[in-house]
């Protein structure tokens, strides 16, 4: 038995692992000490028929993968505690770029999203990365109850507040910081949800995402901009959040860190 993990709790962790194929080793080394329940993954950059399920099922996962072409974006659900009820993009786009995927694990509809970059503020990329993000909340409209156990997790591209970058000054008139992005979130936000790591932790300079370059990892330049969010029903059951920096240490990390949160089971 996990000595941090008290019993009667779910686990579920997200994390952008930027290629399955160059980060499959990390992926299973943190499986083997964090062991979520489950496990929402974005930018696999595999096709479905590439993905690792053999894999995983040796670990005692079963999978939902949405992969697409495979070079570029990929969102995958893993599951140890039942999975029902997969849907993949959303209903008047289901390729999506292969960016949303949701399934029903142990009484909670997850989805795991992949948010547009963006690249740069008032570009064609940006304008579809804000529209992406509403049908996000369409879909949350269309096909989830706020009243239910819901959790939204992934990569979001968006720093909700000015905690949550290391220096505001340095992202003036950037992406994943301008007003309009963070009204996109906070309108999925008003769906129902809550941004559940936050409730658990309201320090500053928390981040889930470091630059490869320049060292901003070791100096602590960096984004929160992975996120979980859940319904006021689930969230009001979190018992701890944390980011698992550690997963970004060593040979071959990926550029962004793990979010886990544990949550008391459902009555």
């Amino acid at each position: 038995m996990d000595p941090w993990r008290p019993p009667g709790t779910l686990r579920i962790a997200t994390w952008n692992v930027n290629s399955l194929r160059a980060r499959m080793p990390r992926v299973e080394e943190f499986i083997g000490y964090a062991a979520p329940d489950i496990l929402c993954m974005q930018e696999t950059k595999v096709t479905d028929a590439a993905f690792p399920a053999l894999a995983f099922r040796g670990l005692g996962y079963d999978h939902a993968h949405h992969g697409g072409a495979g070079r570029w974006n990929g969102v995958a659900i893993l599951s140890r505690v039942g999975l029902d009820q997969i849907t993949a993009g959303f209903d008047d786009d289901p390729e999506a770029e292969s960016r949303f995927i949701a399934a029903t694990c142990a009484g909670v509809r997850v989805a795991s999203v992949y948010v547009p970059n963006g690249r740069e503020v008032g570009t064609e990329h940006y304008r579809a990365k804000l529209a992406w993000l509403s049908q996000l909340r369409s879909h949350l409209d269309a096909s989830a109850d706020p009243a239910g156990d819901v959790i939204v997790c992934g990569d979001f591209n968006v720093a909700p507040e000015d905690r949550d970058v290391y220096d505001p000054s340095k992202f003036v008139g950037a992406t994943h910081v301008s007003p309009p992005e963070r009204e996109a979130l906070q309108h999925i936000l008003d769906w129902g949800l809550v941004d559940v790591f936050r409730r658990c932790q309201p320090q500053e300079k928390l981040f889930t995402w470091w630059d490869y370059r320049a060292g901003d990892f070791h100096n602590h330049r960096g984004m929160r901009i992975d996120l979980a969010l859940a319904s006021t029903s689930l969230a009001a059951r979190a018992r701890m959040a944390l980011i698992d920096r550690n997963a970004r240490k060593g040979k071959l990390p990926s550029d962004h860190a793990p979010v886990i949160v544990d949550f008391d089971e459902a009555p």
